[in-house]
């Protein structure tokens, strides 16, 4: 690694993709970051570039600063926010918001974020070209589905998921809630979390972020990344 990005990070992922919110937990944080733009649901010539980081040729990929890979968009997320406590992103290990924060960032990677491998590439699972179209809506019913039972079990009273102060699993949340079925399904599936994700995407910090690696273009809240 270059010494004089020697404290940085180096984080794979395209625009609008699972490294997005990682990105922007490390621009709340206020570190280094170095940005490989892959995109692996563009095809076989981009997932080999990720060869030499991640077997699994998926992203987001994140490289700490000592040399270390970390994949797992979720994982990354708690790490970091373990990581910079000082940032006030993530529930320490003594407080009482932990066991909701930790089983709510892995609800949504395990229930949500594991539908896309399908819908990027429907011939994975279907058997014939006539069978993608069902895939492609079942699993969109099915990320309706799991968003509405999340949204049901959210405390309410609070300006973000889990408190005061912004924090991981509200990045992560206004990140996958612009995938499918995209945002404007979202807010009717997931009403207190929607007011949620409107309030991260005005977040000051996150204006020029925003502009630049996910852009709220027009007609933004029903298309798709």
């Amino acid at each position: 690694m270059d010494s004089r990005n020697a404290s940085a990070y180096t984080l794979y992922g395209a625009p609008g993709s699972g490294a997005t919110p990682v990105h922007a937990a490390l621009t709340l944080i206020g570190a280094p970051v170095k940005v490989v733009d892959i995109a692996p649901w563009e095809g076989e010539a981009e997932r080999r570039k990720l060869l030499p980081v991640n077997a699994m040729r998926q992203v987001p990929v994140l490289v700490l600063p000592s040399g270390e890979v970390m994949t797992e968009s979720a994982a990354i997320l708690i790490w970091l926010g373990d990581r910079h406590p000082e940032a006030g992103l993530a529930p320490g290990i003594a407080d009482r918001r932990r066991a909701q924060y930790l089983r709510w960032m892995s609800f949504i990677p395990a229930a949500i974020y594991s539908m896309y491998w399908v819908r990027d590439e429907p011939s994975r699972l279907a058997a014939d070209v006539q069978a993608e179209p069902v895939i492609m809506a079942r699993t969109a019913e099915r990320i309706a589905e799991c968003w509405r039972l999340m949204d049901a079990q959210m405390p309410r009273g609070t300006p973000y998921l889990l408190g005061e102060r912004i924090g991981m699993l509200d990045l992560y949340v206004t990140v996958v809630s612009r995938w499918t079925p995209c945002r404007t399904r979202f807010y009717r599936e997931a009403p207190r979390m929607a007011e949620v994700v409107r309030r991260v995407d005005a977040e000051p910090r996150l204006a020029g972020f925003w502009a630049s690696r996910f852009p709220f273009a027009p007609g933004w809240e029903d298309s798709e990344p």
